[in-house]
């Protein structure tokens, strides 16, 4: 009953509760492409490129006065092209993809803190590493929605497609469907999607949120289209229970939402055993 009273009168926990819940369809239609396409690691490279971006926003802004210039602006071009560049050489150069994202994951990083390192006054370092969901202020709900309508809106128009390029690719291919395109396109969603969930969780876990509802979901969906719904569920459920946990226990908001993602995918695993 407290919980309830403080979301009706502090205004920064019913944003964060509703940033969250913004933010869970999003988690449900990408997740479960992450999980189902095996592309987590290559998603993590992209947060930390992320950080880069970030990190070189943050210094034009200061010291090239350049105003306009945001953190969230480096955060997408930082976590798009990343993804790009990985897709585009695992793709065409034959590289090994795993050394490929290895590569992007450390330099992304790197290049962040370094510029981190040199921007002139005070940078929160570890509320863009793990997030703060009860420091979103409503101005950024404006940046949540678009980001959200980008990353669902292709995913619904181009479900079948998808669905084909996922399961049969070579039927996708024969059937006109552009593999390569299908595939940079799902790499762009994805680094969106961790764009919107690095004020939840962090850079750094933003991959725990991203694919546990999403694998959760995929211990007892059998189809694409049902797995994307019960992830979204979940991971609006995660939210909930994570902000409403750690606002009582007082502890970091992130790591708590991540950590009851865990312990039910862990449930998940266990009771999917127990019934086959």
């Amino acid at each position: 009953m407290n919980f309830l009273t403080d979301f009706f009168t502090l205004s920064f926990l019913r944003n964060a509760l509703l940033i969250g819940l913004v933010a869970a369809p999003t988690l449900g239609v990408i997740g479960t492409l992450i999980v189902t396409k095996r592309i987590a690691s290559l998603a993590g490279a992209s947060a930390h490129a992320a950080l880069g971006g970030m990190g070189i926003a943050l210094y034009l802004a200061r010291v090239g006065q350049l105003a306009f210039i945001s953190p969230m602006h480096g955060a997408i071009a930082g976590a798009v092209g990343a993804a790009m560049i990985v897709g585009i050489i695992s793709l065409r150069a034959k590289e090994r993809e795993d050394t490929v994202i290895g590569v992007v994951w450390a330099l992304g990083m790197s290049i962040g803190l370094l510029f981190l390192a040199r921007t002139p006054g005070y940078v929160d370092w570890q509320g863009y590493l793990f997030g703060n969901i009860l420091l979103i202020a409503e101005k950024d709900f404006l940046w949540m929605a678009l980001l959200d309508g980008v990353v669902i809106l292709p995913a619904v128009i181009f479900y079948r497609k998808i669905v084909a390029f996922f399961f049969d690719p070579e039927f996708a291919a024969l059937r006109g469907i552009r593999g390569t395109a299908c595939y940079l396109t799902i790499l762009a969603l994805t680094a969106l999607t961790i764009v919107l969930l690095i004020n939840l969780v962090g850079i750094i876990l933003v991959i725990a949120l991203l694919t546990l509802p999403a694998a959760t979901a995929g211990c007892f969906a059998r189809h694409l289209g049902t797995m994307m719904i019960a992830a979204a569920i979940l991971a609006a459920i995660f939210v909930v229970v994570g902000v409403a946990a750690s606002f009582w226990l007082c502890l970091p908001t992130g790591p708590v939402i991540v950590v009851t993602a865990g312990i039910v995918y862990l449930g998940a695993l266990i009771l999917r055993k127990f019934l086959r």
